[in-house]
């Protein structure tokens, strides 16, 4: 089907979503010439007009409406293929061979009518995505010397401080220098409800900055941004063809050489064979050749396709690619990620214990020469359990594990003195150990001290266990903290944390469970009685816990054969290996999260599960409308085929059929652009 690409509707997904259409108003104007054409004609061959008008108005009309198709016919015999533009064209001249101007001229009217509204629909979905473009500024108001400069966002560079006014869009990725407000980010997130700002806090470009003025430090360029990641995923996933397109595009080829093999018999065997008139044999086989044209089967998907994607991403669901929609319609199975995924992320330190023996009374000395105790009180009369924490914060300054940053947090907010580390070194999923003051400080899970420590002796170990196991019995996660006194390995305390359930987990999974999922499941490197806890609250079927990266793996590989489709949702991090090994791989974006970005196929840009039921709607949805368009579009070539060959009905009914089916799945794709399940 001739597009404002120039060429089938297939040609129009393959190009830039976001290219400028200045040639879709000149194919508008040609299609209008062409009804002008076919009309004086029709009424010059009623009336008697000069058959130089009658005939000047049928050509205006053949040129007109065969000017597209015949580029795009060219272009791809060139290659060398067949493309559906020949059948039209060749149905076309057909016509006009056997006298019948009219027929041939509505053809090309209807089939050039069809084009125009089919591009305009897919159109409506790259619209709908187009506008990221126009969410960024294209300047930013830097502070230089003093100064506030306007200058192109390209020249702006890291650790530049841009200015922000109510109102104004921002330019830029970055994190709040100075002053609060709150930023409108529905149009990148999907968030409904603005968020509030305030020193500290990331922004991200192509957001709104509502009430109050920001100062905002440049934390990425502005073609690594959030938006411009975004609007380059975007191209990528309206380029990336779904399975059933796929197929499609490699059944176009021979079903249209079919078509012309099919046409040639039915011209051939009424001729040779039962000694058939030339004249209504050849309408006919044109009449044939415009029924089976399979127009409304290869925009089918595409027009569905791209319409679901721009769907998703008005709900701040980042769909990687058509065939990422396909597939999490099959999903039967999800494996989630447990921090920052069912909980909230912002791990938080609730205990510090200090494990009170002899053996714990030597001193440890910070990077300054002060000494830290840990019996008693310390010199500046903090408690013993601050010792502890500002010994462990030390060790775990240089880790980026969640509990690691939770553990520093806690010291930074008691204002506590953090000693200098080195030699540090992480077992991932166990914990880690490095050397304060010469001495080397442990800090890891139970697991840790059976493999690392092997089997060396630790004073105060079984009672150190004995209070892990209570505090992970109340949801919370534990590590010990050990260290050595004179070659030696003591248990100096404990440290306990503990992460909120998102509020929207629950009811997530319940949807999950009516949206036809079969089994849900958790994946995590933390302690089986936290994770047991957290899948008890929340509904969920099997829990694995204490899993390394590889573990997970496994665990999803043994869920992919016993189920259709296995979909992993998780933040990313320690998740990758696990979602590259999904079938359905989902991130928490948080608006752009590099790693998630880079490892899912489908992003939640919000981070809001509640998004998670959506995506599987959407997709089952999508399956819905491919399956009912390709039932509209058989349907009506087998209609007709059945019908010309039995009733002989005459070529204008078959274009009315062919045209009528092939703008019809177009609409009926496009109508997903407004769902919301």
């Amino acid at each position: 089907m001739e597009t404002a690409s120039g060429g089938t509707g297939k040609s129009a997904v393959q190009s830039s979503p976001f290219a400028e259409r200045p040639i879709l108003l000149r194919q508008a104007v040609f299609v209008v010439l062409t009804f002008f054409g076919m009309f004086v004609g029709l009424l010059g061959s009623w009336f008697g007009f000069p058959s130089t008008v009658v005939w000047g108005s049928y050509t205006i009309a053949y040129v007109c409406g065969g000017w597209y198709g015949l580029k795009a016919s060219i272009r791809t015999l060139q290659e060398p293929a067949v493309e559906i533009d020949l059948l039209m064209i060749l149905a076309a001249l057909g016509a006009l061979f056997i006298g019948a101007p009219f027929e041939g001229a509505m053809l090309l009217f209807l089939f050039s009518l069809s084009g125009v509204l089919e591009e305009y629909a897919i159109g409506r979905s790259r619209t709908a995505i187009k506008s990221l473009i126009e969410m960024r500024p294209e300047s930013a108001r830097v502070r230089r010397d003093g100064e506030t400069v306007t200058v192109h966002i390209d020249d702006v560079e890291i650790g530049d401080v841009f200015v922000v006014r109510p109102g104004d869009r921002l330019p830029l990725d970055g994190v709040v220098e100075s002053g609060e407000s709150s930023v409108d980010q529905s149009s990148l997130t999907g968030e409904s409800v603005p968020v509030p700002k305030e020193p500290g806090d990331e922004v991200f470009g192509g957001t709104i900055n509502e009430t109050g003025s920001l100062e905002v430090r440049v934390t990425r360029e502005a073609h690594e941004s959030a938006i411009s990641r975004l609007i380059h995923m975007v191209e990528e996933a309206q380029s990336k063809r779904a399975p059933t397109q796929q197929l499609i595009d490699r059944f176009e080829q021979p079903y249209v050489l079919s078509v012309f093999v099919l046409t040639a018999i039915a011209i051939a065997l009424p001729i040779t064979l039962l000694d058939h008139a030339f004249e209504p044999t050849f309408y006919r086989a044109m009449t044939l050749m415009v029924a089976a044209s399979p127009c409304a089967v290869i925009i089918s998907t595409p027009a569905a396709v791209l319409s679901a994607i721009a769907a998703g991403g008005r709900q701040g669901v980042l769909f990687k690619g058509g065939e990422h929609l396909e597939t999490a319609g099959n999903v039967d199975a999800v494996a989630f990620d447990k921090t920052g995924t069912l909980t909230e992320g912002n791990t938080r330190l609730t205990d510090v214990a200090v494990l009170e023996q002899p053996t714990l009374e030597a001193p440890v000395h910070d990077g300054e020469g002060r000494t830290t105790e840990l019996e008693g009180y310390t010199p500046d009369g903090h408690p013993a359990e601050d010792g502890l924490l500002a010994l462990a914060a030390a060790v775990q300054s240089r880790s980026e594990h969640h509990l690691a940053e939770a553990t520093v947090e806690a010291a930074t907010e008691r204002d506590l003195s953090i000693p200098d580390s080195t030699e540090f070194d992480a077992v991932v999923g166990k914990g880690v150990h490095g050397k304060v003051a010469g001495k080397t400080i442990h800090i890891g899970n139970p697991r840790y001290f059976e493999t690392v420590t092997g089997d060396r002796d630790i004073e105060g170990l079984k009672r150190g266990l004995e209070a892990v196991r209570e505090l992970e019995s109340q949801g919370k996660t534990s590590v010990l903290v050990v260290s050595e006194i004179d070659d030696r390995l003591c248990v100096r305390g404990w440290l306990a944390f503990t992460d909120t359930i998102r509020t929207d987990a629950a009811d997530m999974i319940d949807e999950l469970r009516e949206r036809g999922v079969e089994q849900i499941v958790m994946l995590t490197g933390d302690n089986e009685r936290v994770a047991q806890y957290i899948a008890d609250e929340l509904g969920i079927d099997e829990v694995y816990a204490e899993l390394l990266p590889e573990e997970k793996v496994t665990h999803i590989e043994e869920l992919q054969r016993s189920h259709e489709a296995v979909a992993m949702v998780g933040d990313g991090v320690n998740d990758a290996p696990a979602l590259a090994t999904a079938d359905i791989s989902v991130g928490m974006g948080g608006a752009g999260t590099d790693v998630a970005l880079e490892t899912a196929d489908i992003i939640l840009m919000s981070d809001k599960l509640d998004r998670l039921p959506y995506v599987f709607a959407l997709s089952r949805e999508t399956r819905r409308t491919l399956y009912i368009n390709f039932a509209i579009a058989f349907g009506a070539i087998a209609i007709m085929v059945v019908a010309i060959l039995t009733a002989g009905i005459p070529l204008p009914v078959a274009v009315i059929g062919h045209e009528g089916s092939t703008v019809l799945v177009s609409l009926i794709g496009l109508r997903l652009l407004g769902f919301d399940a």
